[in-house]
């Protein structure tokens, strides 16, 4: 196994265990709106994208008026309203102090937006963590590459050298669009079954499982 300079993480499903609050805040937000109700499968299917790209997928007849009243629907169900838990998953943490004190550099892909992204890190503790993030108000959708090249240069990292670590096929999709190693974790919104579909190098079914696949010692 080769060790990575470079690893960039998901958010969502793989260093917080947000998937069932996005699926509860996604169905409250098609109720309150007298909307059809997705089912959790097919919302678990479009957690990474932007919330532009989800919508597309979820409400695809939705007009721009609908659309924007179900961003501030669903903005004020996760910030305010649902109460379903989204604590980091156990070891994320340890992970991540790991990483860093051995030397690698940490950045965070996300389909959050930046203000989103921004509240959790603070939130957590995690910011002082990450070197660099991407969101997805400030580039292409996953699986667009966009994000990964943007954080590539930044870091001054060559592609060989970087992994991208994610709970769904978005995240790996990028990753290949980008040129780099892809690694799914199982415990988010796919199962491995799902995610070899996207022929990572790797399947992890818990976050300290990443740190010998990261490392080399594997």
């Amino acid at each position: 196994m080769k060790r990575y300079e470079l690893v960039i993480f998901d958010w969502d499903g793989t260093l917080m265990d947000s998937v069932s609050k996005i699926v509860a805040c996604m169905q409250q937000t098609a109720i309150e709106l007298s909307m059809m109700v997705p089912s959790e499968s097919s919302i678990r299917d479009i957690i990474g994208l932007s919330m532009d790209e989800a919508l597309n997928v979820l409400h695809p007849s939705a007009c721009q008026q609908t659309r924007k009243a179900m961003i501030d629907v669903y903005r004020k169900q996760y910030l305010q309203l649902n109460q379903t838990p989204s604590p980091v998953f156990e070891g994320a943490e340890q992970l991540l102090v790991t990483l860093k004190a051995s030397g690698h550099q940490l950045a965070v892909a996300t389909g959050k937006a930046r203000a989103g992204l921004d509240r959790v890190l603070n939130e957590t503790g995690f910011v002082e963590h990450f070197m660099a993030s991407r969101c997805a108000d400030e580039a292409k959708s996953k699986p667009h590459p966009q994000m990964l090249h943007e954080l590539l240069a930044l870091v001054g990292v060559a592609p060989e050298k970087a992994v991208m670590i994610g709970d769904s096929v978005h995240d790996l999709n990028m990753a290949n669009n980008a040129g780099i190693d892809g690694i799914g974790v199982s415990y988010g919104a796919h199962s491995a079954q799902k995610l070899s579909e996207a022929n990572p190098v790797a399947i992890a079914a818990r976050p300290l499982e990443l740190l010998p696949l990261i490392t080399g010692q594997a």
